[in-house]
């Protein structure tokens, strides 16, 4: 069965290891009869600061309008980004934050505090890399980034299921470690296809 894929690579640096694992990722899926597509959100040009909330629009860029375009047209969705601050870095939020917008990912109902969830009949993989380990992330800080990621964007959204691959820690890993987690996501992207 045929899917359409769009990986969106969060991390501002186009020479970092999520590229990398994008690459591998995509690789793994290459030969199959899915349709792939990517962003690069560093490569895009727009604005992050979504300045005046959602009390007066921003007018998207043509790079937002495409992105928007490719998230309606995805059956699942890849996000490969680091952990900073225990959260997703400064640019891939304000993409959602710029992207994700009431009317396209999901809508306000007149005089309740229920929505609708605009972007349902996808699914979701986050694949994140970090450099606290397992045992920290999990008892300590909560997996508070990843909730927020699952829960607060994506599932208010529709998006369901999500599923998380946590990847590190990358700063004190080995070349061959790291060699090993980049076949391990282009295993992922194989049995996706």
């Amino acid at each position: 069965m045929k899917t359409n894929i769009l990986i969106i690579n969060g991390h501002p640096d186009p020479e970092s290891y999520c590229a990398a694992l994008t690459d591998a990722y995509i690789a793994g899926v290459s030969n199959s009869n899915s349709v792939i597509q990517r962003i690069d959100i560093h490569a895009l040009a727009f604005d992050p600061n979504l300045q005046f909330g959602y009390r007066q629009r921003t007018e998207l860029e043509d790079d937002l309008l495409k992105a928007q375009e490719l998230i309606r047209w995805a059956d699942h969705l890849v996000f490969i980004y680091p952990t900073w601050w225990g959260a997703m870095p400064a640019m891939m939020k304000g993409f959602i934050d710029r992207s994700f917008l009431p009317g396209f990912a999901f809508k306000y109902r007149d005089k309740s505090a229920f929505w609708d969830k605009l972007l349902t009949g996808k699914s979701a993989h986050l694949i994140v890399t970090t450099d606290t380990p397992a045992w920290y992330s999990r008892w300590v800080n909560k997996h508070a980034g990843y909730r927020v990621m699952k829960h607060n964007v994506l599932q208010f959204c529709g998006i369901t299921p999500v599923r998380i691959t946590e990847i590190g820690p990358v700063k004190p890993s080995s070349p061959e470690k790291r060699a090993k987690w980049l076949e391990k996501v282009k295993q992922l992207g194989m049995k996706l296809a």
